[in-house]
């Protein structure tokens, strides 16, 4: 998917949100178009002060959670590195294998959802999300 492409999926979301498309939030989306991994809030917050020093942290925090709960960003929580963030893949259903050495992230379209699990009571499942972490073959490479 291209640069181009990422940003206006990402500012439609935005707009379905109800959210008025400001030039710091172009350039939220804009950062999220440039980088394939996974952003902490931190390098999201010190990207935007090169552009926008008045901008706050809790602002930028804000906007990655509302994002994320509009489906526009993923979100992970990684054991050493805290929650981070990344564009959401929304061409199709799939799942997460994450490396814990480098954060790399395959996808694969296995989903045990589909295996016809049983939940407990009248629960009912609005949405999931499943993650296998592990270490890349790189990584195990490099290790030995």
């Amino acid at each position: 998917m291209s640069d181009k492409t990422t940003v206006k999926e990402m500012i439609e979301i935005m707009v379905r949100g109800g959210w008025r498309i400001t030039e710091q939030r172009r350039t939220l989306a804009e950062i999220f178009a440039k980088s394939e991994g996974y952003l902490s809030p931190k390098y999201v917050y010190d990207q935007m002060a090169l552009s926008y020093p008045s901008v706050s942290f809790d602002t930028v925090y804000r906007n990655l959670r509302l994002l994320s709960d509009m489906g526009a960003l993923e979100q992970f929580y990684f054991m050493d590195g805290g929650l981070k963030f990344r564009t959401s893949c929304l061409n199709h259903h799939h799942h997460h294998l994450i490396c814990t050495n480098c954060e790399k992230t395959l996808t694969f379209d296995y989903c045990p959802m589909d295996q016809g699990i049983k939940l407990p009571g009248k629960f009912k499942l609005t949405s999931h999300r499943f993650e296998i972490y592990g270490i890349c073959e790189e990584c195990q490479n490099a290790m030995d």
